[in-house]
């Protein structure tokens, strides 16, 4: 097509490095159960400058429903194996002070997980600074919520790094609500990451990062992504309106149409119509390729300024469930004698 609007600029962000890499040569995935894999990906130089992304370890549970007790322990333990691997990999001891930092804004339920975790994590810095005989297998842990920007006038990043230079921890936890990119990965994935964080980037409101290149400690980031923008819901919503009759073509004659809520959408796994019957169904929509699908819907709601910001009606419940999943294994990794199991 001649004279095409640039659509690169209505692009919408993921903070999750498993919606932004298509080369899977790096990738190991490990299915821990019917419900629940970790995603293991390693960004070298090349694919930093590809995906601007920094260089480093991303781990990645996907998980279906939080609110089951079972996956809850499942995800619990396998959050805190990842978490020891990585502390492992940093070469941090026992020995080694931890600051904990739960970003985010506790009167915004959907960017409240930092804040709620923070609510259940074990703290025993005070235990230290008071020659308390505290037993081996227990690590100097302080935590903080800096709140964000809007509430308290000062940027979140120099919080932390005044905090830091007063206590002077080892290395830094730092815990955030991320944004998605599909519908799929809404409160169903956790990221753990070496590199650090960028606060709000997923959302367009960059704060400073938060890195060892930028306080001079190692930082673990672990996200949740609990909001996705409306864009995001229309284009997936199309791509299952093509796999949902795709199904109905392939099926209907044989009487296989059962449409069951908790497992329907496997079956529309791996099939969708083809180019011609996209066209044919939806017109030049039909004929644009993901990214340019999606630039258009975004480009038509950004102008109509209705491209929403949004998060599930039952979110509440979903980060109480989430925090404490995050909580515990934090808690069961950083202290080697704790065999926490907070997760009701």
């Amino acid at each position: 097509m001649e004279n095409r609007i640039d659509l690169s600029k209505y692009d919408i962000r993921s903070d999750l490095l498993v919606e932004n890499i298509d080369d899977n040569s790096n990738t190991n995935v490990n299915k821990i159960s019917d419900s629940v894999s970790v995603t293991t990906f390693y960004v070298d130089d090349k694919i930093s400058s590809n995906i601007n992304r920094k260089v480093g370890t991303y781990i990645t549970i996907s998980f279906q429903d939080i609110t089951n007790y079972e996956d809850r322990i499942i995800v619990s333990d396998v959050l805190t194996s990842e978490l020891k691997k990585i502390i492992s990999k940093l070469n941090l001891n026992d020995n080694s002070s931890c600051l904990i930092i739960g970003l985010g804004n506790s009167k915004s339920t959907a960017d409240s997980l930092g804040p709620k975790v923070i609510d259940n994590t074990m703290v025993t810095r005070h235990l230290f600074l008071l020659n308390t005989n505290v037993k081996d297998g227990i690590r100097c842990v302080s935590c903080f919520s800096p709140s964000v920007m809007a509430n308290t006038g000062i940027e979140t990043f120099d919080i932390i790094e005044g905090i830091i230079s007063k206590i002077h921890p080892d290395f830094l936890v730092v815990i955030d609500s991320l944004a998605a990119l599909s519908i799929d990965r809404l409160n169903k994935t956790i990221q753990i990451t070496d590199t650090g964080i960028n606060p709000g980037s997923g959302i367009g409101n960059n704060r400073k990062e938060i890195s060892i290149d930028t306080i001079g400690i190692p930082v673990i980031a672990i996200g949740v992504p609990t909001v996705l923008y409306s864009s995001v819901i229309v284009n997936d919503t199309i791509n299952y309106l093509f796999k949902h009759i795709s199904y109905i073509k392939n099926n209907y004659s044989m009487n296989k149409l059962v449409f069951n809520r908790n497992n329907y959408s496997k079956k529309l796994d791996n099939i969708s119509l083809n180019d011609n019957e996209k066209e044919e169904l939806s017109g030049i929509i039909g004929t644009l390729s993901e990214e340019e699908k999606m630039g258009l819907i975004s480009e038509v709601l950004d102008n109509l300024n209705y491209n929403l910001v949004v998060t599930p009606k039952e979110i509440d419940f979903l980060i109480n469930k989430i925090s404490l999943v995050i909580s515990n294994s934090i808690n069961n990794s950083l202290h080697s004698s704790v065999n926490s199991n907070n997760l009701n």
